[in-house]
């Protein structure tokens, strides 16, 4: 079993900082990549960021400059530093879990508003 938990979700104003956090446990072989994805009411579910083991990343152009991925190996942990928040932001952020043999395990979600 493999699970995978986020935190640091909430209520934000326009112009605010969140940080949210993603931790992968269990019988999880080895982490490839780790990567955030959000889903907001009506919209289909996107890529917001991603980063490698390696410590390559790859970012949403809507989130460029506002938002950095980052992540602890020996604690198969991903952050997600958000800044500059907008009210487009707003959604259930969900953490995602590559190993490296392409299983992929997703974290149940936590929820972003961002208020104008």
């Amino acid at each position: 079993q493999v699970q995978v938990v986020e935190s640091g979700g909430g209520l934000v104003q326009a112009g605010g900082s969140l940080r949210l956090s993603c931790a992968a446990s269990g019988s999880i072989v080895r982490i490839n990549v780790m990567g955030w994805y959000r889903q907001a009411p009506g919209k289909q579910r996107e890529l917001v960021a991603e980063i490698t083991s390696g410590g390559r990343t790859n970012y949403a152009d809507s989130v460029k400059g506002r938002f950095t991925i980052s992540r602890d190996n020996p604690k198969n942990t991903v952050y997600l530093q958000m800044n500059s928040l907008k009210p487009e932001d707003t959604a259930v952020y969900y953490c995602k879990t590559d190993d490296i043999v392409s299983r992929s395990y997703w974290g149940q979600g936590t929820q972003v508003t961002v208020s104008s």
